[in-house]
């Protein structure tokens, strides 16, 4: 292979008393407006594609491949008035489309199909929410996979969109009014013409936008002031009283404000105010406001506070677990039951309490794995959520809250025989002591060292849990070994184990992950030319690292879209909210991280 070259530039910076040459740094520029990059992109897919299309193999995966994606993947759906409103991806669409059902049991009507919008696949659906009595949605549109967002809403009666439009919302979550007249949502200025890709976080600010109105007569709810910058979530509660507003100072956690929405002159009151802690609010029990926190848990425990007491503060509803760690934002009041989901190395358990914190057992789920997006409310007997594995679809239960019985409301059918599939979990010891998970999923008759597909991430306070994955099961069907690390930096153990492994001890998530390698190579999991290794993002630059450090280990690596430029991540897109979890490049004070705000979607 000749690669195309590539133009040297004189361009060096000084870095912490260090001089940094800087070659390529003309290929930061967009290529949507830079025609040299556009075209160095060219040149470089001239070469690389036709030589990926020649690999031997690759027709056998890429049939694979499709077979095992062409299937339907439904999502929990949000259950509003009658109308139950959801996502269902075809495997060979860009795009999930959203549908909704009237009644349980009634037939699907599409409502959006994204697949739609552009011809290239390129713009997406993002946030949504639906109003209390079903009659309408407001949805966000994202181009590009910028982190833009552009807000309309459609009649879910009718199927017409309205002229409603509302601009620059960023970083945001949507969140209807309890008369659904209207929705709150937040958002940036306009930034300056061309400046959009590189607008700095500044200025966020949530706002009420009333159907009929134009984006201009939006009226602003939130907007304090700080020398850093801030990033507000808004959340309604299911009874319409309460606006919840969570900002982040990009410093590791959230300040909490509830504004009281059935007051003649509503105001915010101050809740939370320091940015320490993750906040993540499980719902309400009348005046009652129920969250979880990292506040003196690094695993997580739960507290609430009712606003009718004249000097309402909070108070511990379920202390902290010594081998549990709480899922913010998972669960919550649902029916007249806190429904908490809590990790155990890496695998959900669900458990139920009586509002008064009293324990009421466990729901019992399919096996080891993951629940994703429970849907439900208080005083709302029915409730849905998704249970995935690395050997289990993706499936929709519903569940009788009262009688604790679930019953599948969705489920994909596969092309392939799972029963043939062997999932296990394993530990590991990293060089300095530290117990590792691993889960190992690989075909049963394969009991040799097999070509061995490692994946890890690391970072953020993100768990990495198990999930049932197509391309992974392409591989373990053609009998190589697909393998995760539960490596530091994450947030399988909670805050501790997150901070263990970002900054200046990042080190130390790569001396894990390092570590599963060596593992694999002496219990004869693989052979030591057999390893290959992936991440994406935050894992790519774990990728990254370790092929450098130790590239006798590893005979493939697949850094997907990593972040690699470790001195100028903050200049571009979301990457100011970074700063907290690698450090600041310029060497100034604390930046942004999200814990309890952003979605997955938003971390490297």
């Amino acid at each position: 292979m000749i690669y195309p070259e590539t133009r040297r530039a004189d361009r060096s910076d000084r870095m912490f008393g260090v001089e940094v040459a800087d070659l390529f740094r003309w290929l930061e520029a967009d290529p949507r407006e830079d025609a040299e990059v556009a075209n160095w992109i060219g040149a470089q897919n001239a070469v690389t594609i036709p030589y990926l299309e020649d690999l031997p193999g690759r027709a056998v995966f890429q049939d694979r491949l499709t077979m095992l994606h062409n299937h339907d993947t439904v999502l929990a759906p949000l259950k509003r008035g009658d109308r139950y409103v959801f996502l269902r991806q075809s495997g060979m669409d860009d795009q999930p489309r959203q549908f909704q059902r009237t009644g349980a049991e009634g037939e699907d009507q599409m409502l959006l199909d994204p697949n739609d919008w552009s011809q290239d696949g390129t713009v997406a659906l993002a946030e949504w929410d639906v109003s209390p009595d079903g009659a309408f949605l407001a949805y966000a549109m994202q181009v590009g996979g910028t982190d833009w967002r552009t807000i309309r809403v459609m009649d879910t009666r009718t199927g017409e969109v309205l002229d409603d439009t509302v601009e620059w919302a960023r970083f945001t979550t949507i969140a209807w009014a309890g008369d659904g007249r209207g929705f709150f949502y937040a958002r940036f200025p306009a930034p300056e013409e061309d400046t959009s890709f590189t607008a700095a976080i500044s200025g966020h600010a949530v706002y009420f936008h009333r159907l009929g109105t134009a984006q201009s007569d939006d009226r602003l709810i939130h907007a304090p002031t700080s020398e850093t910058p801030l990033v507000h979530a808004p959340t309604v509660m299911a009874d319409g009283r309460f606006l919840i507003i969570s900002t982040s100072a990009l410093t590791g956690g959230v300040a909490v404000s509830v504004t009281d929405l059935s007051q003649d002159d509503p105001h915010p009151i101050t809740l939370v105010d320091s940015h320490a802690d993750s906040w993540a609010l499980l719902g309400n029990v009348g005046s009652r406001l129920i969250f979880s926190t990292q506040m003196g848990a690094p695993r997580g425990r739960v507290m609430c506070i009712d606003l009718a007491d004249p000097d309402p503060v909070f108070s511990e509803l379920f202390p902290e677990h010594d081998d549990a760690v709480l899922r913010d934002g998972t669960a919550g009041v649902l029916g007249d039951r806190i429904i908490l989901a809590s990790v155990v190395d890496a695998t959900t358990q669900l458990a139920r309490f009586r509002l008064d914190g009293t324990p009421d057992g466990s729901i019992v789920l399919p096996g080891p794995g993951t629940t994703v997006a429970f849907r439900g409310q208080p005083g709302a007997n029915e409730a849905c959520f998704a249970f995935t594995g690395y050997d289990t679809p993706l499936t929709v239960f519903r569940l009788d809250v009262a009688k604790n019985r679930t019953t599948v409301w969705a489920a994909p059918e596969l092309p392939v025989d799972l029963d043939d599939v062997v999932v296990e979990q394993r530990f590991y010891t990293s060089p300095d002591g530290t117990r590792i998970p691993l889960f190992i999923m690989r075909r049963a008759d394969v009991t040799e060292a097999a070509p061995t597909l490692l994946n890890g991430y690391g970072g953020f306070a993100l768990s990495i849990v198990p999930q049932y994955l197509p391309a992974a099961m392409s591989w373990v069907e053609q009998g190589g070994v697909y393998a995760v690390a539960n490596i530091r930096g994450g947030g399988e153990y909670g805050s501790d184990w997150h901070h263990a492994g970002w900054r200046d001890l990042k080190q130390n998530e790569f001396d894990d992950f390092i570590a599963a390698g060596d593992y694999f190579v002496a219990w004869g999991i693989t052979s030591p030319d057999g390893l290959a290794i992936h991440g994406q993002s935050n894992g790519g630059l774990l990728v990254g690292a370790v092929v450098n450090q130790r590239p006798d280990l590893f005979a493939a690596a697949i850094p997907h879209v990593g972040v690699m430029d470790m001195l100028r991540f903050d200049r571009f897109t979301g990457g100011t909210l970074w700063v907290e979890e690698y450090g600041s490049p310029g060497g100034g004070g604390s930046f942004p991280h999200h814990a309890g705000l952003f979605t997955p979607a938003q971390c490297p």
